[in-house]
């Protein structure tokens, strides 16, 4: 944690510089993380071009979807246009509504909170395990304990009497959190848990890919994913009649004719183009020698911080991770500032965690416990360049 008093700050951060770029084998810039097409992606999107299914109806959806479940485990998955609408689906299938609450994490990405207010519902904002930074069990365990109570089958929030409808754990840069406890927590308050997957294509704990504990679950393959579609999201679930309800939500909840368009609620246009589609199998059929070389990078990593006194964030006990964003902990917010500047200004992307949502405008206003180490990560946790090489 930190370079022990042993060099400058801007002297380790430069030694970091170069072992990177020995790394990359590369004296251009470095991004954080890039795409990777070394299969047969360009033989797909033709294919799916010459058939001139382009968009959301073609044979590649269908077996881009049944290729995810049988990777993942999940019985059924349902493919979106992104990450964010997979979610927003799940949170409604999960039965979250205007004016209720949802259970989940300040140190996510923002999409995660967004869904939940597309729903018309607020997020209350329980605080990280420092290991995995992932929603903490114990501390969702001490919030119910003190402020929720079970009425009817349901549980309410003590202070708001607003109806507690989901919880929604993110499993950070890869990392699975703690799952089982969090479910053991979640029954007892019969509460149904949506996982955020949406950077833990690979992972598992216990043998479980992330995104199958819960009642749902949903993926991103955005472009800085460690597999793309260039744009897009996936729904796991194991119930038979979420998945067909997910697909028929999706899709403008169309009921099937062969010509009368008739829609008997309110849908949305969130389905996955055929395009995308082509593309995420060609990228399905690379990800198991892409967590491969992303494993081998993260072991580098940290036999490197292991030599120079630094610490690196690791997969959690039982758990194995894809390592999406490998990260670096720091001594302090001011430690954490001179790195960044220096290996940024040399071309090397690093980053910060994202902002805490509970210090976002939108968010401010929202419940939350004390968050101790979500100030503590957001202070010191940087990204560093974890392309797969």
């Amino acid at each position: 944690m930190g370079a022990g008093g042993c060099a400058t700050q801007g002297a380790v951060a430069e030694d970091f510089v170069r072992f990177v770029r020995e790394l990359f084998l590369s004296d251009q810039p470095i991004p954080l993380h890039a795409p990777l097409f070394t299969g047969r992606e360009k033989e797909y999107l033709l294919d799916a071009i010459d058939s001139t299914f382009v968009s959301s109806v073609g044979r590649y959806v269908d077996r881009f979807e049944a290729e995810c479940a049988v990777y993942t485990g999940a019985k059924y998955a349902v493919a979106t246009v992104n990450g964010t609408s997979a979610l927003h689906v799940a949170l409604l299938l999960a039965g979250v509504k205007q004016d209720e609450e949802v259970i989940t994490q300040a140190l996510t990405f923002v999409a995660t909170c967004n869904a939940i207010h597309y729903c018309g519902a607020e997020p209350v904002f329980i605080d990280v395990d420092k290991t995995s930074l992932g929603l903490s069990a114990q501390a969702l365990a001490d919030y119910l304990d003190k402020f929720a109570g079970i009425r009817n089958g349901e549980t309410r929030n003590k202070q708001t009497g607003k109806r507690i409808a989901a919880c929604v754990p993110m499993h950070t840069f890869g990392h699975s959190a703690d799952m089982p406890g969090i479910i053991e927590v979640c029954e007892k308050y019969h509460i149904p848990v949506v996982e955020d997957a949406a950077e833990a294509l690979g992972s598992t704990l216990h043998g479980r890919h992330c995104g199958t504990f819960g009642r749902l679950g949903v993926l991103s393959f955005n472009g800085n994913k460690i597999m793309t579609t260039g744009g897009g999201g996936m729904i796991l679930t194991d119930d038979e009649q979420l998945a067909k309800q997910a697909k028929h939500l999706t899709t403008t909840a169309k009921l099937p004719h062969p010509w009368q368009f008739m829609h008997d609620q309110i849908g949305f246009n969130y389905r996955m183009p055929n395009l995308n589609a082509a593309l995420g199998v060609a990228q399905l059929e690379c990800l198991s020698e892409f967590l491969i070389k992303k494993r081998e990078l993260a072991a580098r990593y940290i036999d490197w911080c292991g030599r120079n006194r630094w610490q690196c964030v690791v997969e959690p006990e039982a758990a194995c991770s894809n390592y999406w964003l490998n990260a670096l902990v720091l001594e302090d917010e001011a430690a954490r500032d001179a790195f960044l500047t220096v290996t940024n200004e040399q071309g090397v992307m690093t980053r910060p965690v994202w902002e805490p949502m509970h210090r976002l405008p939108m968010y401010r206003h929202c419940q939350k416990d004390s968050l101790v180490n979500t100030e503590w990560a957001a202070a010191r946790v940087v990204n560093i360049p974890s392309s797969v090489i």
